[in-house]
Parts: structure tokens; C-alpha cells; sequence
């Protein structure tokens, strides 16, 4: 639910992502592990992790303004 959530986000505002699925992608759930984290949905902006369908924070790292 909320990895759709962030890729909503994303698309509204015209951000361009990967979408990866760790359910499908066993590199993808490697990436994950060495982050140290094991929930999704996981945004990397810029070297910068975010955990969760944290609005506040891509959108400070985006540049964004803060809804």
C-alpha cells in the first residue's frame, strides 16, 4: 500500500524512479539487506535513504515543496 503511495507521490511530481520489487528481484532484496533495512517501501535520493512513505522528507530532499 504505501509503496504505491510513494510512486504516486513521485509521479505527481514528475519525478523519475526505478520501481524494483523485492518480492521479484533478488538483487533488488540484496540492495535492501545491505542498507541494513527490512520494510518498503525504501526511497534512495541522492545516497540518502528513506524509510517508509515519508512525504516530509522526499520532499526535502527532492526540493520540493512540503505538502
Amino acid at each position: 500500500m504505501f509503496c504505491n503511495r510513494t510512486k504516486e507521490f513521485l509521479r505527481t511530481h514528475n519525478v523519475p524512479f526505478t520501481d524494483r520489487d523485492i518480492t521479484q528481484d533478488e538483487s533488488a532484496l540484496a540492495e535492501l539487506e545491505k542498507l541494513g533495512v527490512m520494510t518498503s517501501p525504501v526511497t534512495v535520493v541522492d545516497g540518502q535513504t528513506v524509510v517508509g512513505y515519508d512525504i516530509k522528507r522526499l520532499s526535502e530532499l527532492l526540493g520540493l515543496p512540503i505538502e
